[in-house]
């Protein structure tokens, strides 16, 4: 499983796997309590690979934070606590991410996540070789996507 299938659904707590398209929406399974859910196409729907984090010369892909996290946390161990003060979140994701841009990137933000980043460790989704596959994956996306834009005649 990829990024590329995980959700995070507006008003819902916690983050999803797509499991099944339908005509009206698509079906997603919980990572919290493994319960599948329906969701209409009305829903505020992100995909984790389409997010990216603000910093002060360029956005930075979701998948490449979680890998700087990872790679702080010895590829093995979970972040700290998405609870703490927001003082601490903040110097914590200085660290991580030193050129995140604080006007734009809220507590909030921070908070998703690390929280998402330690539902995710467990599942093995947020190592760094599994982020480095993944990342490499959605290079060679960009560049077929950005051929095929080549390829298409002027108007």
């Amino acid at each position: 499983m990829s990024l590329q299938k995980i959700l995070a659904i507006s008003g819902k707590p916690g983050l999803f796997e797509l499991k099944i398209q339908t005509r009206t929406g698509f079906v997603a399974e919980s990572f919290l309590d493994g319960k599948k859910i329906t969701v209409g196409m009305r829903s505020n729907v992100s995909l984790l690979s389409e997010i990216a984090v603000y910093t002060y010369s360029e956005e930075i892909k979701l998948a490449e934070v979680f890998k700087a996290i990872a790679t702080k946390e010895s590829n093995g161990a979970t972040a700290i606590s998405h609870k703490e003060d927001n003082s601490v979140l903040v110097s914590y994701f200085r660290e991580v991410l030193p050129e995140f841009d604080e006007d734009r990137v809220y507590p909030s933000d921070i908070k998703k996540i690390i929280n998402w980043y330690n539902m995710l460790q467990p599942k093995g989704l947020v190592s760094v070789d599994a982020l480095s596959k993944e990342l490499k994956e959605a290079e060679k996306d960009a560049e077929k996507e950005a051929e095929k834009e080549a390829e298409k005649p002027a108007e």
